[in-house]
């Protein structure tokens, strides 16, 4: 199924591939973690869910796995790192791969830009007055749910 499974950053093939929504899992792709946020099925509001240390992939892929099992999630919101002016990095490669990894899950996949969600998420903690180490405990799973709540904002106006 991993070849059938959609990788898109358009919105309206992705909302194609989910006619009856669900929840969905957004993810903010680090080196060393994966941030995981979840919405609900109707798609209002995205919250951070937790950050997983980053092993090797079979091992992320199970874990994954699991987690959209447990949580009942419909299709996959992945942060794409884009340079400022909008081209793509090393970086934005690497969460491609992802994508095409993960896809064995037979998930639809939606690439979203992530600029400035870190820095937005790590503002927000601020001014919640999170001490630093509590930031970086939960930093990715903060960006993730900025990733998520973008990317649902921007499908309910697709």
């Amino acid at each position: 199924m991993a070849s059938d499974a959609l990788i898109t950053t358009d919105k309206a093939a992705f909302l194609a591939a989910l006619p009856d929504g669900g929840r969905l899992l957004g993810l903010d792709l680090g080196t060393q973690t994966i941030g995981l946020a979840l919405c609900d099925a109707g798609w209002s509001i995205a919250s951070p869910a937790h950050t997983h240390k980053r092993g090797k992939f079979t091992a992320d892929k199970a874990v994954l796995a699991a987690f959209v099992a447990q949580q009942s999630v419909k299709g996959l919101v992945i942060g794409l790192p884009l340079n400022m002016d909008g081209s793509e990095s090393p970086r934005s490669q690497a969460a491609r791969a992802f994508a095409r990894n993960i896809a064995v899950l037979g998930l639809p996949v939606l690439l979203w830009d992530e600029r400035w969600s870190t820095v937005a998420a790590e503002r927000a903690m601020i001014a919640q007055d999170m001490s630093r180490a509590r930031r970086a405990e939960k930093i990715d799973a903060h960006a993730a749910a900025l990733i998520l709540q973008g990317a649902i904002d921007g499908l309910s106006y697709a």
